[in-house]
């Protein structure tokens, strides 16, 4: 009974989520109910749905959905148009149970590609990454050492300049050493 109440429950949520889609409607989303998520995808006027736990990869999910809209489109695309019935399209459903099997098998090779294929984006993902990373290290690296290759130079400045005003400051003093010196030879042997 707790089963076909939830089942009923998630029934119910379909049925409402249909009546609420529109043109405007995204064509792909998911929501999620509780421990389930209802991931939909329209396509050419039709809506694909599908219910499946949280846990349920939602690539998967959506490469399942784009697999089943491209077989039933295939077959029945000129047909969904003249549907008067619920059931018109009820042969489909062999089909749909072939392509749920071969998602829920986890040995099937489409699984395992599936599998692989994700998990090698992930890894593509994490080597993106680590290389950004590398590249900041090493930005910063080179901002570190010529961060002390200025602060060298400004030391190196700093030294000069004092040793130039050093020099400039002596320069002055023999200057008017000098001056004071040929003033008084001026004045000893000229005035006197």
């Amino acid at each position: 009974a707790v089963v076909s109440t939830q089942s009923t429950g998630y029934h119910n949520q379909a049925k409402s989520l249909f009546r609420k889609l529109s043109h405007n409607s995204p064509s792909r989303c998911s929501l999620e109910s509780g421990p389930m998520l209802l991931h939909y995808q329209i396509e050419q006027g039709v809506c694909f749905l599908i219910i499946c736990q949280n846990s349920f990869s939602k690539k998967l999910a959506f490469s399942f959905l784009s697999e089943l809209s491209t077989e039933f489109l295939e077959s029945y695309a000129g047909k969904v148009d003249q549907a008067h019935r619920p059931y018109m399209f009820i042969e489909f459903e062999t089909r749909i149970g072939k392509l749920m099997r071969l998602y829920t098998d986890s040995r099937s090779p489409k699984q395992l590609n599936k599998i692989n294929t994700e998990l090698a984006d992930v890894q593509r993902i994490m080597v993106q990454n680590i290389e950004d990373v590398i590249q900041r290290g090493e930005q910063l690296s080179v901002l570190d050492s010529k961060a002390n290759n200025l602060s060298m130079m400004s030391q190196q400045y700093k030294k000069e300049s004092h040793q130039l005003n050093i020099n400039a400051q002596q320069w002055k003093y023999i200057a008017c050493g000098v001056g004071f010196v040929l003033l008084f030879l001026f004045m000893r042997y000229w005035v006197l």
